[in-house]
């Protein structure tokens, strides 16, 4: 079943990072502090950003990987911001682009907008406003559709957003490591995954006190699904873990 309507923005992006399907950024800003700033809070919040440092690097990066958003600024060296969005949009016409400028003249805003700009921020601007008006346009591209908030796991009901797992009418609330580690599993199923991706992912680092961490945390997902015996977090040696039912 669909749940766009009526769901808070943050809690669908975290969602959708749960279901191992990060949103990919390209960020395109000359300032190494600022550039470095912003790509690191949407790091926190769970997006993969890759950072260009001025308008060629940026144009050689959308054509090497794809990404789902654009964020650029006006002002660079070697390629200005609307030259690059002018040749980005000759070749994509769908992909979200955000401009971030120091400039806050009508005419460039109007220059912006036609040259198929989906949001216009002016510096200086607060990362939360930033995220808000990432996650707004996100919401209204074809990236989000089709998503189901219950996911079925054997005898179990998975309600993903609201971190519980239910049976026979029984209800456990997750905690969050909990609820991202069970939603990689399930994406994963059938399949290994490798400590390292779950410890990256969801941890952030793969080091030995998270690695333990990690399997704390496995045994416990493991006793909250022992009543259907059909499910297994099976240890695959020298490789990972893998989900079965």
């Amino acid at each position: 079943m669909k749940f766009l309507a009526n769901l808070d923005l943050e809690q669908l992006l975290k969602y959708i990072y749960q279901m191992n399907n990060l949103i990919k950024i390209l960020l395109i800003e000359d300032d190494p502090n600022l550039g470095s700033l912003i790509k690191e809070f949407l790091e926190i919040k769970d997006y993969s950003v890759y950072l260009a440092v001025d308008g060629i690097d940026g144009g050689k990066a959308f054509n090497n990987d794809g990404y789902d958003l654009i964020i650029l600024d006006i002002m660079m060296p070697k390629k200005d911001g609307f030259t690059l969005a002018r040749e980005i949009r000759k070749i994509d016409e769908a992909i979200p682009l955000i401009f971030l400028t120091a400039k806050s003249f009508l005419v460039d805003k109007i220059e912006g907008l036609k040259i198929g700009a989906d949001d216009y921020i002016t510096k200086p601007f607060s990362m939360e406003e930033l995220f808000l008006r990432i996650a707004a346009i996100l919401k209204r591209s074809n990236k989000l559709q089709n998503i189901s908030e219950i996911i079925s796991i054997g005898k179990y009901k998975f309600h993903v957003l609201k971190q519980l797992l239910e049976i026979n009418n029984s209800f456990h609330k997750l905690t969050s490591k909990e609820n991202q580690l069970l939603a990689l599993f399930i994406s994963r199923k059938g399949e290994v995954l490798t400590r390292s991706e779950a410890l990256r992912k969801i941890w952030k680092s793969d080091s030995y006190f998270n690695s333990r961490s990690m399997d704390v945390y496995i045994s416990k997902l493991r006793g909250l699904l022992k009543e259907d015996n059909s499910i297994e977090i099976i240890n695959i040696h020298g490789e990972g873990f893998k989900i079965i039912y």
